[in-house]
């Protein structure tokens, strides 16, 4: 078979699926990692960390916007009243979703957050379902009853609910149900999402600066730095997840984006060492299962539906 051979549907040549999951890869292993970046600002408030990762984007995507002329789009899609909006519901949701995380990663709390990425799969299935109308089929109900049980053990066994996880899987299901809705592209959305907050971002860091209690020009150097990069942090990977999702099908990026919260679990309990029990390895035991049903239920479904497409 030569290079530019097909796989899987038939439809997509080699090189442009190794170029896809090439960008997955970098994509998924960024947002596994990136808990290293939130350790290194842990001594700033989240809130101020939260405020620069708003500011530093909407700096970085106006510059990315400009290189790929999005501008016309995006003032296109402001035109729109529903799309206006949608994107108020989902710049609250998002907003929730990273103060919720840096918070996490600062307070030691990362194996939880971990746990909110791997169930936020099946939470999107189960939000299908409510406010989509999409039927479930016998397994995918199956999953989400065992990632359910899996909740509901460890909070019977720590005696809390596992708030992170359960804010972090809820608010980015509810970020990508209305983001369905939005007719804008990631760069797009991403784009007028931080410039609705920033007016905010950049009124909470003048404020922190008069009180002389900010820490970006009043720590160090390197402080300084890190929160300039914290634009970075968040555009790089979302543009390479949208390369990916060009080129790959769904079911592929499906099994690659358990590749965050893996990395996420590794390193809370290897390297931070968060504390992880029995009861811990019995709700991710429940969690894993319920997630590779979920998975192998997918994948055969789409094999079925395929035929059926070419045919």
């Amino acid at each position: 078979m030569h290079a530019m051979a097909v796989i899987g549907s038939g439809k997509r040549p080699l090189s442009t699926a190794v170029a896809g999951v090439l960008f997955g890869l970098a994509a998924f292993l960024w947002w596994g990692l990136v808990p290293i970046y939130f350790k290194a600002v842990a001594h700033v408030s989240p809130w101020e960390v939260l405020a620069h990762r708003i500011v530093w984007s909407v700096v970085l995507l106006a510059v990315l916007m400009r290189v790929y002329r999005r501008w016309p789009a995006a003032v296109e899609a402001v035109r729109c009243r529903q799309t206006v909006v949608t994107l108020l519901g989902t710049t609250v949701l998002i907003a929730l979703n990273w103060f919720v995380f840096i918070w996490a990663v600062g307070n030691d709390r990362l194996l939880e957050a971990s746990l909110g990425y791997f169930i936020n799969p099946l939470v999107n299935v189960l939000l299908g379902f409510v406010f989509l109308r999409e039927r479930l089929r016998r397994w995918q109900w199956i999953s989400v009853a065992l990632a359910a049980a899996g909740v509901i053990y460890l909070t019977w066994r720590l005696g809390t609910l596992p708030t992170v996880g359960l804010l972090l899987a809820g608010s980015f299901g509810f970020y990508g149900l209305l983001r369905k809705t939005a007719r804008v592209d990631a760069l797009v959305g991403l784009t007028l999402e931080t410039t609705l907050l920033a007016p905010l971002a950049l009124a909470y860091l003048l404020y922190l600066a008069s009180q002389e209690a900010c820490a970006f020009g009043f720590q160090s150097r390197q402080t300084d730095v890190l929160l300039a990069l914290a634009g970075v942090i968040t555009a790089v990977p979302l543009l390479w997840f949208a390369n990916a999702a060009r080129r790959l099908r769904l079911a592929t990026i499906g099994f690659l984006q358990y590749l965050a919260p893996s990395l996420q679990f590794m390193l809370a309990v290897l390297v931070y060492g968060e504390p992880f029990s029995t009861s811990h390895l019995t709700a991710f035991a429940c969690i894993w299962t319920a997630l590779a049903i979920y998975s192998v239920d997918t994948a055969r479904s789409r094999r079925r539906v395929a035929p059926a497409e070419q045919a």
